[in-house]
């Protein structure tokens, strides 16, 4: 299945610099999937990031960028539209939860809010495949 999975949502207080949370969230991506990632396709908002172990490809990087990585980095963009509908059906924009550790929940629950529209989008399309093949085969019986 070729869809977009939240793997990692946490919520950051204060107003760091992005390239600074790269580190955080890319440590906590290999301890959710026990598999290093091993290249990250940013934009230009984390430059000078502290994320030395990971092979990090900023938008509009000339050097070292191969055809396939070019793709790549077009992929990124796919993902705003992603943020876009967190912060609109799961609320993400809107906390009502008190706290930072409401704040931590908040992110966290979107993202499992996401992941589970994506599984039950495909599970309906299996469930209306066999549906439709129970009725052929009732419908070839006859």
């Amino acid at each position: 299945m070729k869809e977009q999975f939240v793997v990692c949502a946490h919520a950051i207080h204060g107003n760091p610099y992005d390239g600074d949370t790269l580190w955080e969230t890319l440590r906590i991506v290999e301890n959710v999937t026990d598999k290093r990632p091993y290249s990250c396709f940013v934009d230009r908002g984390y430059r000078g990031h502290l994320a030395t172990r990971y092979d990090v490809y900023i938008a509009g990087q000339k050097r070292g960028v191969t055809p396939s990585i070019k793709k790549k980095l077009k992929r990124r963009n796919a993902i705003e539209p992603i943020i876009g509908h967190m912060k609109q059906d799961s609320h993400l924009g809107l906390n009502r939860l008190k706290g930072k550790l409401g704040d931590k929940l908040n992110a966290v629950l979107a993202g499992v809010g996401q992941n589970c529209r994506k599984i039950l989008a495909q599970l309906r399309l299996f469930y209306a495949w066999i549906l439709y093949q129970l009725l052929a085969v009732k419908s070839a019986v006859q």
